[in-house]
C-alpha cells in the first residue's frame, strides 16, 4: 500500500500544479476581460479616461467600435474603443498651461546647456 501512495504522490504533484499554473491564471484574466468590457460598454460623453497606451482625454463622441477623444482644448482624437482601459478624471496636479513647467531660469538669465 505505501509503495501506491508514492506512486501517485508525483501525480498528485503535477495536477496541483496544472491546476494553479494555468487554471487559476485562467480564471482571473477571464474576470479581468469581462471588468473591461464592462468598462468599455458603459462609456458615455464628457467622462474622463486613460487609454491603454497611457493618453488621457475626455470622450467627446461615440461610435459602436471608437471613441473621440479631446486630449487637449480643441484636439479630438479618435481610438478604438478597446483601447480604453480605465476611466478616470484628468490629473490636477498639472500645470495650468497645460504643458511641463519650464524649468529655473539660471542667475545669469541664460538657459543651461543640454
Amino acid at each position: 500500500m505505501g509503495d501506491n501512495a508514492g506512486a501517485l504522490l508525483p501525480l498528485l504533484l503535477l495536477a496541483l500544479a496544472f491546476v494553479v499554473l494555468i487554471v487559476l491564471p485562467m480564471r482571473t484574466r477571464s474576470r479581468a476581460l469581462a471588468q473591461t468590457r464592462q468598462l468599455q460598454a458603459g462609456l458615455t460623453v464628457g467622462t474622463g479616461v486613460m487609454t491603454t497606451s497611457g493618453l488621457f482625454g475626455r470622450i467627446v463622441g461615440l461610435a459602436d467600435d471608437s471613441v473621440e477623444l479631446e486630449v487637449s482644448p480643441g484636439v479630438v482624437v479618435r481610438w478604438a474603443r478597446a483601447a480604453i482601459a480605465e476611466v478616470r478624471e484628468p490629473s490636477t496636479d498639472r500645470p495650468a498651461g497645460g504643458g511641463e513647467p519650464s524649468p529655473p531660469a539660471r542667475a545669469d538669465g541664460e538657459p543651461d546647456p543640454v
